[in-house]
């Protein structure tokens, strides 16, 4: 156990250190003071966020560095701020932060939130230059602050830290640019609490760098949640062309009188349509590079037709917010990119055409911040196994692997696999979702309060639905695809009110309560019913080829691991406290086969059982 006066040195905020969580602390002040990096599984309940952010924040006020806190959860941007303030509290400490969220989500111009985030980066831009934003001129003068914005700026850095939505309702009672605001205290910050973005795509990386006068050698980098950045920064250098897009820009050209733009623009629809006429309903295709070049640079030349695009996409969001000849250009300049690491690939959806240049290796962006950075901390509940993130994200060989126990009671806690179905794509029938069915509503039937299922996907989830509830003794609740945040709020209230009744919450492992969201006291059971692997379509195949080529691991890394990381997220959501109890199934055969078997947490004690429904109620029999 770390001595007081030890804790108070690593800027430890509460009065006393929880189990394990000890281990942790001195793992992070030994990965900075010898300059490595550091991946971390670590479960719920540890206290992540103190044990790794005190010791950076002490490390990095002594040695003059700067600590970036990324997560791409709002909820976890409020828990850093919170652990500043402690800290602040406890040792009367003046501590500078700022806390960034995504510029557009900042932005009080009323509708910019309909806009997509490249269009949003362009409208911004071009109202700036223009001096069309009343927030902008109201923050900066030719460059330089307001007497407004300095006065602002003074109040902020007495407070802080603080929340993005203070420095919001500040700026908004103001008119000022919270943005702009907040990139002059992250200048002098000790401490940014910001998204993935902000680091991990190259273009807003050297731009907010440069503007905070900061350099990745000389920050320590905390990545919270990190089972997500490999996806999130696929996604992130992933670039779309759609029909529908097309469509748009080429009446958009037609509204400005852009004739010859027009003309090209319709020439592209058609070199899609072309590309994908051999293909049926959601049938896809490889594209190749040049494929698509050449038959650009038949109606014009290449690099000029981006240019002219650009040029009109500017000229455009002088008048409106958004251009779809703008969004043409971006995608045209994108698909130039290298092939390594990448796949193209077009398909035909029911309404539209799309091309897409797909990233396949998070490694190509994040191997230089991770390795040049002082340090580069990565944890979550579910990064397992560890090597498999080392690898996929290019750390490198010094890099130190921890693995730490759950610190909640292991009595209180029954797992197991219930291998009697299974929702692989040759097994599913009737017969198979009826038997799905039947085992799922007689563990909730039998659950002494709240459950939730998490299914492979929507269609899996409704079909089995349409026989769980007619077996179902208890309300149900069904989550519906992309729920906004009032919406996903109301109806987790709904479902905690039935905490001593009892009811059943059927989600998806990929939608909106796979993670993020805490029910302590309130779920009892989670079955998770099958593995939700990615759709076995051509960007599978390319990924599996790829870390086959790489690692010789690519079912591991392109496919299974991915999937069943989701399924250890959704089983997650059960004990989220030390009194929590509760049961957690997992209904496939799959998960007693070894691939599967072996990632299970050591310290979870899994059974594979048929008799689950007498060790379900012997679980509970017992306080």
């Amino acid at each position: 156990m770390i001595s007081k006066d030890n804790l108070a040195k690593l800027l430890f905020p509460h009065s006393k250190v929880r189990e394990i969580q000890d281990d942790m602390i001195l793992d992070v002040d030994n990965a900075l003071k010898n300059k490595k990096s550091l991946i971390m599984h670590a479960p719920t309940g540890i206290g992540k966020t103190a044990g790794v952010l005190a010791p950076a924040l002490a490390y990095a006020i002594k040695n003059k560095l700067t600590v970036f806190f990324l997560t791409n959860r709002h909820t976890q941007h409020i828990i850093a701020i919170n652990t500043l303030k402690k800290i602040k509290e406890e040792y009367n400490l003046s501590i500078k932060a700022a806390d960034i969220i995504g510029k557009k989500w900042m932005c009080l111009v009323p509708g910019v939130e309909m806009l997509y985030s490249g269009e949003f980066a362009d409208y911004c831009k071009t109202v700036r230059e223009d001096n069309k934003c009343e927030f902008y001129a109201n923050t900066r003068t030719k460059s330089k602050l307001t007497v407004k914005a300095k006065a602002v700026l003074s109040e902020l850095k007495q407070l802080s830290p603080c929340h993005t939505e203070t420095v919001k309702d500040i700026c908004s009672k103001y008119r000022l640019c919270p943005y702009e605001i907040s990139a002059l205290l992250a200048k002098d910050a000790d401490v940014i609490v910001t998204d993935y973005y902000y680091i991990f795509s190259p273009a807003i990386r050297d731009s907010f760098f440069k503007r905070i006068q900061k350099d990745v050698e000389n920050t320590i980098i905390i990545i919270d949640e990190g089972h997500n950045l490999a996806s999130r920064v696929r996604d992130l250098m992933t670039e779309r062309l759609s029909s529908f897009t097309v469509k748009r820009a080429i009446s958009e050209a037609k509204k400005f009188k852009y004739n010859k733009a027009r003309e090209s623009l319709v020439e592209i629809k058609n070199i899609l349509e072309n590309l994908a006429k051999e293909l049926k309903e959601y049938g896809e295709t490889i594209v190749k590079k040049d494929e698509f070049a050449k038959k650009i640079s038949q109606i014009a030349d290449y690099d000029d037709l981006v240019s002219d695009f650009e040029f009109i996409g500017d000229a455009v969001r002088e008048t409106k917010k958004q251009s779809s000849i703008g969004s043409v250009a971006k995608f045209l300049s994108a698909w130039q990119g290298s092939d390594e690491g990448f796949v193209r690939i077009i398909e035909k959806k029911p309404k539209a055409i799309i091309l897409s240049y797909r990233c396949l290796d998070p490694s190509l962006v994040t191997r230089d911040i991770v390795n040049n950075a002082h340090s580069t901390i990565i944890m979550s509940g579910t990064l397992t196994p560890t090597l498999m993130y080392k690898d996929l994200l290019g750390f490198e060989e010094n890099t130190v692997e921890k693995s730490y126990k759950s610190p909640f009671p292991v009595k209180n806690q029954l797992n197991i696999i219930v291998p009697e179905t299974s929702t692989k794509y040759s097994l599913r029938n009737e017969k198979q979702f009826r038997r799905i069915a039947k085992i799922c509503s007689d563990i909730v039937n039998e659950t002494p309060g709240n459950s939730a299922l998490f299914f492979p996907s929507y269609y899996i989830r409704d079909t089995v639905n349409h026989f769980f509830t007619k077996l179902c003794r208890k309300t149900t609740f069904l989550e519906i695809p992309n729920l906004k945040k009032e919406e996903k709020k109301e109806l987790l209230e709904k479902f905690k009110s039935y905490k001593n009744l009892g009811a059943v919450l059927l989600c998806v492992a990929s939608g909106s309560f796979g993670e993020g969201i805490d029910l302590p006291g309130v779920l009892k059971c989670v079955v998770v019913i099958g593995i939700p692997l990615q759709k076995p379509d051509l960007e599978a195949k390319a990924l599996i080829d790829y870390y086959d080529m790489k690692f010789s691991k690519g079912w591991d890394y392109g496919y299974r691991l991915p999937g069943f990381n989701k399924s250890l997220q959704s089983a997650g959501r059960c004990i989220r406290s030390s009194t929590d109890r509760g049961v957690i199934v997992f209904l496939d055969q799959r998960y007693c086969w070894p691939t599967y078997f072996k990632c299970f947490p050591i310290d979870w004690d899994i059974k594979i059982t048929k008799n689950y429904l007498n060790d379900i109620k012997d679980f509970f029999s017992k306080k």
